[in-house]
């Protein structure tokens, strides 16, 4: 038996932009990767290091596009966690998320010890570990004040970085000998995948921002683009300063150096190419460990949150932050700098990553073979499922070149992982994953309550562009019921009102709508329900609104207690889309739920004065305007015009014109007159020029 509260635990805040998004995801990946591992990759492999970081990417490119995919249909805390938990159920998800938050954590250790090597250049003998707990303690109390705060100082550090790095690059590649890339293959394939599955681990970073994709402003937008950029920069970044590394200094030179950067720099500008490649070192590893901290702590939140860790990690601080989750998270590194050697054991740490970046790419084969209507991101990877089953097997064949103890690492996770599982998670979560609803067709049970989950997720998110929710409401047919009327007799009045315009009978019409009410497939709550269908061959939406302001009363099964419930109705959207955009019917649903939450709904809902105010009542605040059309005012110029004729800024429209008693829907050729209330819809930019227009 699942033991799950209803209530749901509060929500991190919004607070992290593009640039935000780019400085985290390349903040996490310009690092060790850049600053230390070409010198130990070139022993291996000679000048074809640059090949090696190229196909150390492969793997990366299907990866990333799942991440992608997964976070903007689930932004959520916990990344990896979260989507393996609800793609393939709670056993894999405790495997990931304990084995995330322990990689994460080894790396920030790794690239706060990291610093040693460039700071040894100019203080030999200064002891590097208290000096990276003090950085580790600083950062975590940086985390603390907000992800605003330290997003701010991520943005800081990157853009210093990424212009040292633009330097770097734009002074050496004039510098570099072609003499110096000769025998590039005679270290044969075999060392160039072996050296691209030990540098691997340099791009992993760029996919840990999706365990922040809670707290990202327009995450549909502003999580593709800076996750995109932040690959594309890593790539462009490594595989030019990698090729500028080979070409300026000789490869006996290069071949085992820890600081190559530092080296190139030092052959090109003296000491003070030295320093300042330094300070960009020290920035990058600051950066890492600032990224790392913030994405890690996020995993103890999520998994808390789903009962699969202590209930004292979804605590907030009053900065909004998870503050008992960063101090463990933060502790936890001050005790791996404290008690263990993390240059070794980081690197055994890739081989679970990239396991779990494979187990992200089936994730993403399991959600759309779901089938489920409320799995709707804002981004599809492209080309599946050939790009899901390339990144399992470029995972897979990367991890076969992978040394025995990262294997054992990995097995030691998933052993962990289990027994957690077993001990502390089976019995305090009834939960499972999408994957049972593929085994449906089997036979097998169905796990609803992901699906309700992920509605709730759509209604936290903003419409698309080519939702027209507006222009549905806008058209809608609207009945306000006297007293005395009961629920069925309103299906059969909406049943018959839309079997006269849309392709389904009355018969299946009243079925869908009142079978769907009362055992509880139909959103009720707060005085409101929402009756819906999906209808094949109808063109367009269609909704009929209905108010009742003495009420209607209404017994219905709770579909989350699994009970009889009872509930007075004041309002009532019937809402019809076609049968072939499952997704968009579920985000104009999720829209009417963001709408009637509103704390003012109701009150206006049940003071409208006629339909038009009813149908105001449903719109975005931002989307419309309602005005009265009068002389001496701004609006005396559309007096005696057609709509066809007036000035009206670009992506708005006027959808409904009260003209007494009576709605009109208008047309090019409708006049405007003198005391018309008209309601113009849009898009916020647009509304704002309509207000600067007619109303200011």
């Amino acid at each position: 038996m699942s033991t799950q509260k209803s209530t749901q635990p509060p929500r991190l805040k919004k607070s992290l932009k593009l640039f935000d998004v780019y400085a985290l995801a390349t903040g996490t990946t310009l690092s060790a990767g850049f600053f230390l591992l070409p010198g130990i990759a070139a022993m291996s492999t000679g000048p074809a290091i640059t090949m090696a970081y190229l196909v150390a990417a492969l793997p990366l490119i299907p990866a990333t596009f799942c991440i992608v995919e997964l976070s903007t249909a689930m932004p959520r805390a916990g990344g990896v966690y979260y989507f393996l938990d609800r793609s393939m159920g709670p056993l894999l998800g405790t495997v990931g998320g304990i084995g995330t938050w322990l990689a994460l954590i080894l790396k920030v250790a790794f690239a706060l010890i990291g610093m040693g090597v460039y700071i040894g250049l100019f203080i030999p003998n200064l002891p590097i570990v208290p000096l990276a707990i003090a950085i580790a303690v600083a950062l975590g109390v940086l985390n603390l004040l907000g992800a605003k705060t330290s997003g701010k100082f991520q943005i800081y550090f990157v853009v210093v970085l990424l212009l040292i790095l633009i330097g770097f690059i734009g002074t050496g590649v004039p510098e570099i000998h072609l003499s110096h890339f000769s025998g590039y293959f005679d270290s044969g394939s075999g060392a160039i995948l072996s050296t691209a599955a030990m540098v691997y681990i340099s791009y992993v970073g760029i996919t840990n921002v999706a365990s922040l994709s809670e707290e990202v402003e327009n995450p549909e937008r502003n999580l593709p683009l800076g996750i995109f950029l932040a690959l594309g920069t890593a790539i462009l970044i490594y595989g030019i300063g990698t090729a500028v590394m080979v070409g300026v200094i000789p490869m006996e030179k290069l071949s085992g150096d820890l600081s190559p950067v530092a080296t190139v720099a030092g052959s090109i500008f003296g000491k003070v190419g030295i320093i300042v490649v330094s300070a960009a070192a020290l920035l990058a590893f600051i950066s890492v460990a600032n990224a790392g901290t913030m994405s890690a702590s996020r995993y103890p939140l999520a998994m808390s949150r789903d009962f699969m860790m202590p209930s004292i990690f979804q605590k907030l601080g009053k900065n909004g932050m998870p503050f008992n989750a960063i101090i463990v998270t933060v502790g936890s590194i001050v005790l791996i700098l404290l008690l263990l050697d993390t240059s070794k054991i980081v690197k055994i740490a890739s081989a679970f990553q990239l396991l779990m970046l494979m187990f992200v790419c089936i994730a993403v084969i399991v959600m759309r073979e779901s089938k489920i209507d409320s799995y709707d991101p804002g981004y599809r990877s492209p080309l599946y499922p050939w790009m899901q089953i390339f990144g399992v097997l470029a995972s897979l064949w990367l991890l076969s070149y992978m040394g025995v103890w990262t294997k054992v690492f990995t097995v030691v996770m998933f052993v962990i992982g289990i027994i957690w599982y077993k001990y502390y998670v089976r019995n305090k979560v009834g939960r499972s994953g999408a994957i049972y609803h593929i085994f449906e067709k089997l036979g097998q049970s169905r796990y609803e309550g992901l699906d309700r989950e992920l509605r709730g997720i759509l209604k936290e998110k903003e419409l698309r562009k080519d939702d027209p929710f507006d222009q549905l409401v806008a058209r809608s047919h609207v009945i306000d019921i006297s007293s005395g009327i009961g629920f069925e007799e309103i299906v059969e009045r909406v049943s018959t009102l839309f079997s006269q315009f849309v392709p389904e009978s009355y018969d299946n019409l009243y079925r869908q709508f009142f079978e769907g009410t009362v055992v509880g497939v139909t959103p009720v709550a707060h005085g409101t329900a929402l009756p819906h269908s999906r209808v094949d061959g109808l063109r367009q939406m269609e909704m009929v609104m209905v108010r009742s302001k003495s009420g209607v009363h209404l017994k219905f099964n709770n579909p989350a207690t699994d009970k009889e419930e009872e509930q007075t109705l004041h309002a009532i959207f019937f809402l019809l889309s076609p049968m072939d955009n499952p997704t968009q019917h579920v985000r104009m649903l999720a829209q009417v739920a963001r709408q009637i939450e509103d704390e003012n709904f109701m009150d206006d809902w049940l003071i409208a004065e006629d339909e038009q105010q009813l149908r105001e009542t449903i719109l975005h605040n931002e989307r419309f305007h309602s005005v009265y059309i009068h002389k001496n005012t701004p609006t005396e110029q559309m007096i005696g015009k057609p709509l066809s004729a007036i000035n009206m800024p670009q992506g708005s429209l006027v959808a409904l014109i009260r003209r007494g008693e009576e709605t009109i829907i208008p047309r090019g050729s409708t006049i405007i007159q003198e005391n018309d209330r008209i309601t113009v819809i849009g898009e916020p930019s647009s509304m704002k020029e309509f207000h600067k227009m007619y109303i200011s």
